[in-house]
């Protein structure tokens, strides 16, 4: 797989980075596409938030174990989708960590809690994307689905993943670490799983057999509606990002898994 074969089957016009970090220094592989066109990064956006949530952590403004939300939940319980909404629901439709309930409202619920009245975009853009140089990346819709920006800006956010630039390590590993990992839960798209493990924002792939393909367990990431995805490795020290012109759907459930797992392939012989 090289530049001129990154892309194949993908419908649309996509966009692909693959990255390594070597020596402290995150390098491209390949990339193709138009890596400058701004795109939703649907989903992808809870990255964002992970991240942004991590550095008040850091900050000592907020604790994962915040109350937060329904008696006995917290923010980490926000984050990890096991807080009890449903996807667009306000209301609890299961107990606090009982199951993983994918939810865009618990995700914008802490935000909520923890900008109040100020705007949750300044917030990503003080956060996250200024400090890693994402110029042509910002929030222009809700804090679970609404960021907006280039495959290059993506690029570089998910090597900030691998190198833990703008966190703590400790930080970084704690949001990429299962939370309730034992719980079942359904991946959107893709159909239930016996666990479906979740960090802090990210998904992590467990024993998943689905679009993260053949790589490790503790890869984490996640994609979106847009055809946007993130997948990284901190062990391995590397990862893939992918923007689309066309919404996820079949395609990207039959291509993803060996599309994926080549590209793992491609990054670590490279």
């Amino acid at each position: 797989m090289d530049s001129a074969t990154l892309c194949a089957g993908w419908p649309g016009s996509p966009a692909v980075g693959v990255l390594a970090l070597v020596d402290g220094d995150v390098t491209v592989i390949v990339a193709d596409g138009d890596l400058e066109d701004r795109r939703p990064w649907a989903s992808v956006s809870k990255l964002a938030v992970a991240m942004a949530v991590g550095v008040e952590v850091d900050w000592g403004l907020h604790r994962y174990e915040e109350p937060l939300g329904p008696p006995g939940a917290t923010l980490a319980h926000h984050l990890s989708h096991s807080a009890g909404y449903g996807l667009e629901s306000g209301d609890v439709t299961a107990p606090v960590g009982a199951k993983r309930v994918y939810s865009n409202v618990a995700v914008d619920r802490a935000v909520d809690a923890i900008v109040g009245d100020e705007s949750p975009a300044q917030w990503l853009d003080d956060r996250v994307f200024r400090g890693l140089g994402l110029g042509d990346t910002a929030l222009e819709g809700r804090p679970a689905a609404g960021v907006v920006g280039s495959t290059r800006d993506l690029m570089t956010f998910a090597g900030a993943w691998l190198r833990s630039d703008g966190l703590a390590v400790a930080t970084r590993d704690r949001i990429l670490r299962p939370f309730l990992g034992e719980l079942d839960g359904i991946v959107p798209g893709f159909g239930r799983f016996r666990p479906c493990p979740w960090g802090l924002g990210p998904e992590i792939r467990g024993d998943k057999e689905h679009w993260m393909g053949d790589w490790p367990p503790d890869s984490a990431g996640h994609f979106g509606q847009s055809g946007a995805l993130a997948l990284f490795n901190v062990r391995e020290r590397i990862a893939v990002v992918a923007t689309s012109t066309v919404a996820f759907g079949p395609w990207a459930v039959t291509l993803w898994p060996s599309w994926i797992s080549a590209i793992r392939t491609l990054a670590l012989t490279s």
